[in-house]
């Protein structure tokens, strides 16, 4: 009989995974993501299949059947003059499961539309962002010099400069007219503007750890190796230094998507993110604002969304941080 052949070790990437697996808590967070994210994709199926309504038309002089019996949308307050009109809450059924906002528009149908605008707009920032912090890390990381003085002042400058307040004033100049980039030309209502803000304020929070990480592998052995033998520059940053700070991206991209989602919720809470006839869960709490008395769920539910998905991207953050660092297996 021959004897068994010996089984080769695991990369590290797949110890990893096994160790990210091993995380329930992060698993946990993983699942929430996974759950909220294809129920937004799912908006469309449940507003025209199940619900049977249009999240984005007004109806305030509408109606729906509840139980055999007509119910207006809007209906007379609680307070005992019974002055002014409020939305209907949550009803139970298919229609209106979360109640109705101002204008009667389909609080969980608006709410999984929003939520997919929402997280489009803080995974496409976080992307963005993480390239471009990418570059300037390395380059500044990598060169030295002249060069890394000039990128760390810039970068200096905008860490000065508060998040919001920075995100506010790039939204108003950005937001109150079209941009033109060759034959293409975005509206106010594109949602390429927030992305593009949201991602140029958070670069010098993502380069800077990179940047870091690249001054301490440009003295390690195999790189001042590939240097003495002469091998470019360029092919040292593209072959040796970006393999090694995959960990790091890879812990910085749940992080940077929560704070973009914050950021973009902020914007569009202000008008200076995602602009009508389209939503997101800033727009649904502006929304909501006026009926926080009346109908708080029309401010709360989104509220709450934000909070799961904020909080499920800080787990699932700290999870592959100490997956990648071998330290998963202890916790």
């Amino acid at each position: 009989m021959s004897s068994p052949s010996p089984s080769l070790p695991s990369g590290p990437w797949r110890q990893a995974a096994r160790a990210f697996g091993r995380n329930r808590s992060a698993m946990g967070a993983l699942g929430v993501l996974a759950f909220i994210t294809c129920a937004c994709l799912l908006a469309p199926l449940y507003a025209h299949d199940v619900a049977h309504t249009d999240p984005f038309a007004s109806n305030v002089a509408g109606s729906i059947v509840l139980d055999g019996q007509e119910v207006d949308i809007m209906q007379p307050n609680d307070n005992p003059l019974h002055l002014g009109l409020s939305p209907i809450g949550p009803t139970g059924h298919a229609a209106y499961l979360l109640g109705a906002d101002s204008q009667g528009r389909d609080l969980a149908a608006r709410l999984l539309y929003g939520g997919r605008n929402s997280l489009f707009i803080s995974a496409g920032a976080a992307v963005l962002c993480l390239a471009a912090a990418t570059l300037a890390g390395i380059v500044a990381g990598f060169c030295g010099g002249v060069i890394d003085t000039i990128l760390s002042r810039i970068m200096d400058i905008m860490w000065a400069v508060p998040v919001y307040l920075f995100a506010i004033s790039l939204s108003i100049v950005m937001v109150s007219q079209k941009i033109h980039l060759g034959p293409f030309t975005l509206g106010a209502d594109s949602l390429l503007i927030p992305i593009f803000i949201i991602a140029l304020v958070y670069i010098p929070y993502a380069a800077r750890p990179i940047r870091g990480r690249v001054l301490a592998l440009r003295q390690a052995e195999f790189v001042m190796a590939a240097r003495s033998l002469g091998v470019p520059g360029w092919r040292i940053m593209l072959l040796d230094i970006v393999p090694n700070i995959t960990t790091t991206l890879a812990t910085l991209g749940p992080l940077l998507m929560a704070l973009a989602l914050l950021a973009e919720s902020a914007l569009s809470f202000l008008s200076l993110g995602v602009q009508a006839p389209q939503a997101s869960w800033g727009t649904i709490i502006q929304d909501g604002e006026g009926l926080i008395y009346t109908r708080p769920l029309v401010a709360v539910a989104p509220g709450l969304a934000i909070v799961a998905v904020v909080l499920a991207l800080n787990i699932v953050a700290d999870g592959l941080r100490d997956a990648l660092d071998g330290r998963g297996g202890t916790r």
